[in-house]
């Protein structure tokens, strides 16, 4: 073909045709089915992944503002459904396709949401027996969340007010099927959370199909009952249907009348209850007043005569006064006797006598010294005698000698006679004891002191002590 009768392109201009063509050819949504590869979502929230069966594959995109609505997220390996429009992606001339829908292939996309909603929720702890709240056996009051005109409100309040009509009960009206019931389920959650005036929330409904009761499968939902302070039981449906709020709820009813069975305490049961204690009480009483009664008697009849009474309290009186006057003369005889002691002491201990006994210590001790003295004196007068004649016989040169040694020998005694240290001015003190004081700690201000001189003594009073 000659370039006359063609047309020249661009590669922009031939795949943006290209593009016109397939979407101009293929107007409707098409369902492919293959199996997911190579999936991948960045941070801009799109999917992007190959679909592909035994013979051929195909490039998908399901953009954000579409996968956004989907409760499956798909995984490698898995077989889908993919409802998407016929598109060519231009700058790399891809065929491709754009996601509109996705779910399942066999298996429907809410059963396969629930169960990898369930996985989640399991690994992340939101089932844990730990997390459970205890129900309160005895509820101050009881709050609802459901649909204030379904079957199941009317089921929980006729139980509720048949088992114990004076538990007063709170009503958080919601929808419960529809896009807007989990939102709605959610605020209620949180509002009576907030107002804390119940004791237990019931949230539930009556039963239907796996899409009707699926707000009570929202992860929003389950979040909510999860972070709920005030402990939750979950009534959805009838005893075969499970949601995954019943895995999150502080316990699961099997219906919306078994929810309130559970969360009421039963009229009847607190009345025989009652009846038992008022009995108790009754008989009780009984035996107490029967007990009062005999102790009275037994009072009574101990009961004597005022008058034979203070009759013997005179006489005890008069007994504690005997023994009185006796306990006061034998402590005045004893008190006399004490003071005699006291007195012989004094009289023993009165400073003239002690004065008088220090003066003949004095005297004593004055006289053994003298003697003392005479005898030293008299033993150094022999030791000269023979000392001189010593000398006598030696020579005149020795007895020089022996005259010098003397005269050493009688200065040295006069040194240290004590009559030669009273003649420098010195003088002996004495305390009442006739004790030598040798240092001014051993004396106190105002003891009396003896000062004995060359000639004579003095008395003394010590006014300070330094």
């Amino acid at each position: 073909m000659s370039t006359s009768t063609s047309a020249i392109l661009t590669v922009s201009q031939l795949t943006h045709q290209a593009r016109l063509i397939l979407e101009q050819g293929f107007p409707m949504v098409v369902v492919v089915t293959g199996e997911i590869s190579n999936f991948s979502s960045p941070g801009s929230g799109h999917w992007y992944f190959t679909l592909k069966d035994h013979q051929a594959q195909i490039r998908c995109a399901m953009f954000r503002n579409r996968n956004q609505l989907s409760r499956y997220r798909p995984r490698n390996g898995e077989q889908v459904n993919l409802y998407c429009r016929i598109s060519l992606y231009e700058p790399r001339g891809d065929f491709q396709v754009i996601g509109e829908q996705i779910e399942p292939a066999g298996l429907g996309s809410l059963q396969q949401a629930f169960e990898q909603l369930q996985q989640r929720l399991g690994a992340e702890g939101l089932f844990a027996q730990q997390h459970k709240q205890p129900i309160p056996t005895q509820p101050q009051q009881i709050g609802v969340i459901t649909s204030p005109t379904g079957a199941a409100v009317r089921d929980i309040l006729t139980v509720l007010n048949r088992r114990c009509p004076a538990i007063p009960v709170e009503l958080f009206p919601v929808a419960v099927q529809g896009n807007e019931a989990a939102g709605q389920i959610v605020r209620a959650i949180q509002l009576a959370n907030q107002l804390n005036q119940c004791d237990v929330l019931i949230v539930g409904r009556g039963g239907g199909s796996l899409e009707d009761l699926w707000p009570f499968n929202e992860e929003i939902v389950a979040r909510a009952i999860f972070a709920s302070r005030i402990p939750i039981i979950s009534a959805v449906g009838h005893e075969t249907d499970v949601t995954i709020s019943d895995f999150v709820a502080d316990l699961r009813a099997p219906t919306p009348s078994a929810a309130a069975e559970l969360v009421a305490p039963d009229q009847q049961v607190w009345e025989q209850r009652l009846t038992q204690l008022q009995r108790r009480l009754r008989d009780g009483w009984s035996r107490q007043l029967r007990s009062r009664q005999h102790l009275l008697q037994q009072t009574q009849r101990r009961l004597r005569d005022p008058r034979q009474y203070l009759h013997t309290q005179k006489q005890r009186l008069d007994n504690y006064e005997q023994r009185l006057q006796r306990l006061q003369q034998r402590h005045h005889a004893q008190l006399r006797q004490r003071l005699q002691q006291l007195q012989h002491r004094l009289e023993f201990q009165a400073p003239a006598r002690r004065l008088d006994r220090q003066r003949q210590q004095l005297q004593d001790l004055q006289q053994r010294l003298q003697r003392s003295i005479s005898d030293h004196l008299l033993q150094q007068q022999q030791r000269v005698d023979q000392l001189t004649m010593a000398v006598t016989d030696s020579g005149n040169k020795k007895i020089s000698t022996a005259q010098e040694q003397l005269r050493t020998v009688m200065q040295q005694l006069h040194l240290v006679s004590p009559l030669a240290t009273l003649e420098r001015g010195y003088a002996i003190l004495q305390d009442e004891r006739g004790q030598v004081i040798r240092r001014a700690s051993e004396v106190r201000e105002g003891d009396q002191l003896l000062a004995r001189l060359a000639e004579g003594q003095l008395h003394l009073t010590v006014d300070k002590n330094k």
